[in-house]
């Protein structure tokens, strides 16, 4: 295969033993970078399916997350590099239309595909450019409410869209699946749609309006009932779709015969294919939650490749919600579609009935809990900083504006590492800070997480928590939790009579206790303190460390543009302070794949680098110039 036309042309035995070896390279990419496994091995057939019927140099394929694209990518010119696959420099873990003209829309959130292509085909339609537009969406993306609002609007204007559904989760009953098939096939056959078209032109041509009208709605009322009572896809149907379905997503005969068909429809259609998350490697169809993101694992066996390592910053964070729930009946937990990865599964198990996954709703989890707490509970919601964004009117609005009580834990704050841009949570300090009666805390370590856990559940205003992916710096954790002074910074490295005095915020208390032992060694004296509070900050410690250093430093694992040194800027500002501020972070870009470490690198934040740029700029103070 040269290039996904060839693929029109192959022979089903040729496609079959394809998808084969696409399996193969998918699961030994994945076994050595990680990656999103399970969801793309679910969808091999279907991809091969699409690409062997539609044309995508001039049709549109529009996936969702992206979790399900790596057939995509090899088919699409990048199988010889494929093996870079979320590496720094190589391919992106998602589509992205820098990489590729074949992906039409950049991913990496849910719920997105069925909004894209509706757009790509209403521009398509005023370029007068014809072609056939297709988003993939899965049931778990489904839920999500921004799906809903795109389906309502493309029944609506009844476009030719075409919308496959990949369910790899729900069972489906052989019984059902087979009259739904028979229903399928009955539907595609040209005759069927003739037939209605014409029944329609016939009534509507009786000379006696009010009588035709009311044979419509009859007859249109008959069809509703019938299909309600006997076929799957009702709402679809409601929505102004044609519903086809379930069709086994990894039978390449059906998919295409489906796929070949479908032009004979004039509406909207919803093709409802079911599908095996994992496919073709057992470890990942028996454990799909295990494999749908996983880091390196060995091939043969399938256990994953963990170096021992401390608690995560999420099994902290699990245990502390669930301490303090014990103490407190009123301590509610939500999440969205992630009670794995934000470590709430633990906690549902214990408090079952104080437990909410709204599955792929940000919005709706965030206005539940203002809810709840305007209720009298204290609701804790766990969500990934990069998927909070999705929510930032309704944090404004809902619990902001109201002052309620409510805890936002943003897991996976700062950079992730490999899954990229679209995962980064970078943005959290900048979005949230400009918030009114928000307040904003980052611990240093894993014991001051759950300190801040602690202390933020007695505060009766909003609080939000970020803190990384990934395992602790291993300290010690405290038998009980301390209380931690409200908006009080707490000094880590004291030097008497400081050149320089660096507030570093999370992640970079470590970063910043390293580099000052660097300048150390170069006879620059550094007070490191941990800011802990972004929001409101301990601008008495600024003030005293402005009087008596000759330079004062940010530092902050998030975008420099609105965040902590943002607000120190603006600070000193305001207080007619002149002592220089030399703010490190996140440049004003997005930033791409890589390993953590790498990442860090590239943005200046290793203890090195933070060294050198401290060095550098006391220098140019001191002595008005760069060597």
């Amino acid at each position: 295969m040269t290039s996904p036309a060839d693929l029109q042309t192959m022979s089903l035995t040729d496609l079959t033993e394809l998808a084969g070896e696409i399996r193969e390279l998918i699961l030994t990419t994945v076994a050595k970078n990680g990656g999103h496994l399970a969801p793309s091995l679910g969808t091999v057939e279907l991809t091969l399916a699409l690409y062997s019927v539609f044309d995508f140099s001039r049709d549109r394929l529009v996936w969702d997350v992206g979790h399900q694209a790596y057939t995509h990518k090899i088919l699409t010119g990048r199988r010889d590099t494929f093996h870079t696959l979320r590496t720094l420099g190589g391919i992106t873990g998602f589509p992205k239309r820098a990489e590729s003209p074949f992906d039409s829309f950049g991913v990496g959130h849910a719920s997105t595909s069925i909004s894209a292509a509706l757009g790509l085909l209403i521009a398509a339609e005023i370029e007068h450019v014809n072609r056939r537009v297709i988003a993939v969406i899965g049931d778990g993306a489904l839920t999500g409410g921004m799906a809903f609002e795109a389906l309502n609007q493309a029944g609506q204007l009844k476009k030719n869209l075409i919308v496959v559904l990949n369910d790899n989760e729900m069972s489906i009953d052989k019984n059902v699946g087979a009259m739904s098939e028979y229903l399928s096939k009955l539907r595609l056959k040209p005759q069927y749609h003739r037939a209605k078209k014409e029944f329609e032109g016939f009534v509507r041509n009786i000379p006696f309006r009010d009588i035709s009208e009311k044979i419509l709605l009859a007859a249109n009322s008959v069809h509703a009932g019938l299909t309600a009572a006997i076929f799957p896809g009702a709402i679809f149907e409601a929505l102004g779709f044609t519903y086809l379905g379930p069709i086994d997503g990894h039978d390449i005969k059906s998919l295409k015969e489906i796929f070949s068909q479908i032009g004979v429809i004039d509406s909207p259609v919803l093709i409802h294919i079911h599908t095996t998350k994992g496919k073709g490697y057992a470890p990942a169809e028996s454990a799909p939650e295990k494999f749908h993101g996983v880091g390196k694992f060995d091939k043969a066996t399938g256990q994953v490749l963990k170096k021992k390592s401390p608690p995560s910053y999420t099994e902290i964070f699990s245990q502390a919600v669930i301490d303090c729930a014990a103490r407190d009946e009123k301590i509610v937990a939500i999440t969205a579609a992630m009670p794995s990865g934000t470590g709430l599964k633990k906690f549902g198990e214990f408090f079952p009935r104080r437990f909410f996954d709204v599955g792929i709703a940000e919005e709706h989890a965030v206005t539940l809990a203002a809810g709840m707490a305007a209720g009298g509970l204290r609701p804790v919601v766990a969500i990934y900083s990069t998927f909070m964004q999705r929510a930032y009117d309704q944090i404004l609005h809902d619990i902001c504006l109201q002052n309620l009580p409510v805890l936002l834990c943003l897991d996976r704050a700062g950079l992730v590492g490999e899954d990229g841009a679209t995962h980064h949570g970078t943005f959290d300090l900048a979005y949230l800070r400009t918030i009114p009666n928000m307040n904003i805390l980052a611990p240093k370590d894993e014991n001051e997480l759950r300190q801040m856990i602690f202390t933020a559940l007695q505060r009766n205003f909003p609080v939000a928590i970020r803190y990384p992916r990934g395992a602790g710096l291993g300290v010690t954790i405290d038998a009980q939790p301390q209380k931690i002074p409200w908006g009080k910074s707490e000094a880590v490295m004291q030097n008497p009579a400081a050149d320089v005095t660096i507030f570093a915020v999370g992640t970079m208390v470590q970063a910043c206790v390293e580099a000052e032992k660097i300048l150390r060694e170069k006879k620059i004296s550094v007070d490191v303190v941990n800011a802990r509070f972004i929001k409101p900050f301990d601008t008495e410690a600024v003030k005293k460390s402005a009087r008596t250093s000759k330079l004062l430093v940010t530092c902050e694992e998030g975008t420099l543009l609105g965040g902590f040194g943002s607000a120190v800027a603006e600070f000193l500002s305001d207080e007619k302070i002149s002592t220089p501020l030399l703010r490190l972070g996140i440049p004003d870009k997005f930033i791409e794949q890589g390993t953590r470490a790498e990442l860090l690198d590239l943005c200046g934040l290793t203890a090195q680098k933070i060294s050198q740029r401290i060095a550098e700029r006391l220098h140019e103070i001191i002595f008005g110039f760069l060597t």
